[in-house]
């Protein structure tokens, strides 16, 4: 299963879903799965925008705090939490040297 779940992450889907409405252990075993898929193949956060990671980051604290998974589950929803967290801070990390550089590139021409 967790293979089906690596081919889904490579196609750019997130692992879990985004509408909230389904919660608990399907959502816990699809994170599960999906930290698996990203701990087995390196480039996969690259494929990931900001928007993906930090919501794909909302449903993995949803899990962990909804309970019911085990405790190998509740340890791979943790480490792709920290994986999208990650993601996250390299995404506004660079935005901020954007920013940085635009605003010393306007200053430099005052």
């Amino acid at each position: 299963m967790a293979k089906a779940k690596t081919e889904d992450m490579t196609d750019g889907g997130t692992g879990g879903g985004t509408d909230g409405a389904a919660g608990g252990a399907t959502d816990a075993g699809q994170a599960a799965a999906a930290g698996q898929a990203a701990a087995a193949g390196p480039g996969v956060e690259s494929v990931l925008g900001y928007e993906q990671a930090r919501d794909e980051l909302i449903e993995v604290v949803r899990s962990l705090e909804a309970g019911g998974t085990t405790l190998e589950e509740s340890l791979a929803l943790w480490e792709r939490g920290e994986e999208l967290a990650k993601v996250c801070r390299h995404w506004l990390e660079g935005a901020r040297a954007r920013l940085d550089a635009a605003l010393a590139e306007e200053s430099g021409e005052s």
